[in-house]
């Protein structure tokens, strides 16, 4: 199977390359970790170029004719997108649709969309960005040209979140910096992303698309989880866009859940069987993590 993902290069599309042995195209903008890439999986071929770049996709997508495009390129720093929005908005909406637009224009088969909790009532920029991204996915879905998305959690130790930098910070010997020591969020492997993805491929290509997949995945609170790493830990209070609490599916949308084993999904119409969630999903209502599992998320 031929799989273009954009923005390859990221934890998330690294992970997917790891999992399998399909033939897989990249599609991204930072030249230094394209030639990472090319050292950890030189089998990759890699176009460069930003999603924001309409024309440059039609052409990847016609020379590469992929069987799957993977979706995951995006800005998705919260504080840097409050005070960037419109650059925010170019690459995660209007990339997303010159995605969209791209598939439908080449006849890709499935196209899947990485979104996350941020999307499920958004209070910043990256998050309305996302939701947008959502729906315009779900909105193009036909029998020729199917479209999902995987809604994630916080994903561990991928670029740019706070594993990495906490344990930057104990190796250096300085206290690991907090913004809120009652924040509790949402928390799953690499590998778990990976996972979510080929299974939303699986289904989408079984089924049909149009929904959003995600689990009910377990949460931590995020003071417990830095004194798990450091006793040395200074809260240095909220950034731009944060929330205390996330949520990964809202009372709004559980009469549009579908339950499939042990996933979930959300689609545009209303649920009418009894085969839905019953109440919302989110870092309150979650399971909490043991000592183990956070050791385990820590260390890997």
């Amino acid at each position: 199977m031929k799989v273009l993902i954009t923005g390859g290069t990221g934890t998330v599309g690294k992970a997917v390359i790891k999992q399998n042995d399909n033939e897989y195209i990249n599609v991204s903008r930072n030249e230094e970790k394209i030639a990472e890439l090319k050292r950890e999986f030189p089998e990759v071929k890699s176009y460069v170029g930003n999603i924001e770049d309409k024309g440059l996709l039609l052409r990847v997508f016609k020379d590469v004719k992929p069987d799957v495009v993977i979706h995951a390129a995006a800005m998705k720093h919260i504080d840097l997108m409050e005070t960037n929005p419109i650059a925010g908005c170019n690459i995660n909406v209007m990339g997303s649709l010159n995605v969209v637009e791209a598939s439908v224009i080449n006849d890709v088969p499935i196209t899947i969309g990485v979104s996350t909790d941020k999307a499920c009532l958004s209070e910043s920029v990256y998050g309305a960005s996302k939701y947008l991204m959502e729906r315009v996915f779900m909105n193009s879905n036909n029998d020729t040209n199917r479209f999902s998305l995987t809604r994630f959690a916080n994903v561990a130790h991928s670029n740019g979140s706070v594993l990495p930098f906490w344990l930057k910070l104990k190796q250096e010997g300085k206290p690991l910096k907090l913004t809120d020591p009652d924040m509790n969020r949402l928390i799953f492997t690499q590998e778990d992303a990976a996972n979510l993805i080929n299974r939303t491929i699986k289904f989408t290509k079984e089924n049909g698309g149009g929904f959003v997949k995600s689990y009910k995945m377990k949460c931590v609170n995020m003071l417990d989880l830095a004194k798990f790493i450091s006793d040395d830990v200074q809260i240095i209070g909220k950034r731009p866009g944060e929330k205390t609490d996330e949520d990964l599916i809202s009372e709004r949308e559980i009469t549009r859940t579908y339950i499939h084993g042990n996933d979930i999904h959300i689609k545009m119409k209303e649920n009418q069987g009894d085969n839905k969630l019953t109440e919302p999903y989110n870092s309150k209502s979650a399971p909490k993590m043991t000592t183990s599992e956070m050791g385990d998320l820590v260390w890997g």
